[in-house]
């Protein structure tokens, strides 16, 4: 059995509160093979010339100039036609390919990495082109930007310094979500929608300010949680290699046995474990009843769940949990959605039609001319009408926001927590020839009562903070006690008040 050795630093801080986890999206470290691991524990109209690259790029003619006029007279290569993009990860149909086409001449490089990167350069800026949420491409002339990139390109010697090149080139759109990963990164994307990897077990973070990678979690019941590995614990080796200088991704990929031999490698107590890499599904749902009894004796029982992502089987997942706890006679909800960055926006849609009924609006779309499209249920039957509290805070992002908006706007949840994180954005995701991957901001969000979700975020009802507390009490866990600390939890104590407000006044939402 293949093994894989890693060095962690471990560290003797408790796990995370439910609403404490970081806001950073962490990766999951992955693919069975065992993993021996080190832990510290602490705390991118010329005629072309016989030397020229033409290039056939589909789309809109923004000014109507010819492309090739600063690309004459260099190395030849062949040549790509841009049609449109295949991946899509909002519930928007694809737009259809524009029938006008650009001829573009460009430098060549001898490299031939970097050739095939300049290739992924038009490839990337044509879809841009066409589709990005913002016709004025934040007030820049980009068929320029184009020859100014492909220029820059030319004389380097990497296919990375050539991608960081079309990295840049996106960055000067304002939009950070719009981006290039490579075909590796691409990979993990991928792997983490789907719900499984192989691997170890463990999520992995890059601390800004030192560098450390830190345990963010690890999945219940698997090889990392079983040897004992904790949030906070610190990563310091894998298979006897240093981590130093590598970034979550570059780890993740070791974990799964992936790792490049050309990786750096090399007071606090260290320990070694050894781990077997496993197929392991990655939940992003736990549940939990809260029971507590009234003044008058009379128990009632509160049904938790918190969703961590959205993943391809979230509702699935959540259908499930909400009919068990149905099943018991759970008679109000908490959906905690504090910390979720989103995922599949669709997964966030499927969610919001277990807790509503009828044909009512779930969100709005708005394109790039302005055109606004709501996005409705058909004929939905929720599996329950008991009142139902949201949790929502700064880490709740992009299908949370979209989620959180749903139950709001259509008057079925009340929200407590903290405004969320502002991305209303949807992302078509294209793989481009050379196993990279494209996101495209192309249109954005807005809640069915037509409020702006991006760069604005989603307020709650109620603000949770202990002083606004007027019946506080440790409620007790009955079910999955891995869910701890709920006692501790303010924002849970607020939500169970907003429940009890809903009961008394014979309120089903």
């Amino acid at each position: 059995m293949e093994m894989v050795e890693c060095s962690l630093v471990a560290t003797l801080a408790p796990r995370p509160l439910p609403g404490q986890v970081r806001k950073a999206l962490p990766r999951p470290a992955a693919f069975g093979a065992r993993a021996r691991l080190r832990v510290r524990s602490v705390g991118r109209e010329e005629p072309l010339h016989p030397q020229q690259t033409a290039v056939r790029a589909s789309g809109p003619d923004h000014g109507g100039r010819a492309l090739g006029q600063a690309a004459v007279g260099f190395a030849a290569a062949a040549v790509v036609s841009l049609t449109g993009f295949s991946g899509d990860v909002s519930p928007l149909p694809t737009p259809p390919a524009r029938a006008e086409s650009l001829t573009v001449a460009f430098p060549v490089s001898k490299a031939r990495e970097v050739n095939r990167v300049q290739r992924t350069l038009v490839e990337t800026w044509g879809l841009i082109r066409e589709t990005f949420v913002d016709p004025t491409f934040n007030h820049q002339d980009w068929d320029q930007k184009l020859q100014q990139t492909m220029v820059e390109i030319f004389p380097l010697k990497s296919a990375d310094a050539a991608y960081s090149k079309i990295s840049g080139m996106l960055s000067t759109l304002g939009d950070p979500f719009t981006r290039i990963i490579s075909p590796k990164e691409y990979q993990s994307f991928r792997i983490g929608s789907d719900g499984n990897v192989q691997g170890v077990g463990v999520f992995i973070n890059k601390e800004p300010s030192s560098g450390r990678l830190l345990v963010m979690d690890c999945i219940q019941g698997g090889p990392a949680d079983r040897a004992g590995i904790h949030e906070g614990d610190e990563l310091v080796e894998i298979d006897g290699k240093s981590v130093s200088g590598l970034d979550g991704e570059a780890a993740a990929q070791r974990l799964r046995g992936r790792g490049t031999d050309d990786e750096r490698g090399g007071g606090l107590r260290q320990k070694e474990v050894q781990l077997s890499r496993e197929i392991i599904n990655l939940s992003p749902l736990s549940t939990a009843i809260i029971s507590h009894r009234t003044d008058d004796g009379h128990e009632c029982k509160t049904g938790y769940v918190r969703l961590a992502s959205f993943y391809q089987t979230a509702a699935a997942e959540m259908e499930n949990a909400v009919k068990r706890m149905e099943d018991i006679g759970v008679q109000s909800y908490i959906l905690d959605l504090r910390n979720n960055p989103g995922g599949l926006v669709k997964a966030g849609l499927d969610v919001a039609q277990i807790w509503l009924d009828g044909d009512e609006t779930l969100v709005n779309t708005i394109d790039r001319e302005g055109n606004v499209l709501p996005i409705n249920m058909i004929q939905g039957h929720s599996l329950t009408h008991d009142p139902l509290v949201v949790l929502v805070n700064e880490g709740s992002a992009s299908a949370s926001e979209i989620l959180a908006g749903a139950l709001h706007d259509n008057g079925r949840a009340i929200l407590v927590g903290h405004r969320t994180f502002g991305k209303g954005k949807i992302q078509s995701v294209t793989e481009l020839d050379d196993g990279s991957a494209l996101f495209i901001t192309v249109a954005k969000y807005l809640s069915p009562a037509l409020h702006e979700i991006d760069q604005v975020g989603i307020q709650p009802d109620i603000q949770c903070s202990p002083d606004i507390l007027s019946l506080p009490r440790a409620p007790s866990l009955r079910e999955n006690s891995n869910a701890t600390n709920l006692e501790m939890d303010s924002c849970i104590m607020v939500a169970e008040q907003a429940l009890e407000i809903q009961q008394s006044k014979g309120s089903a939402s």
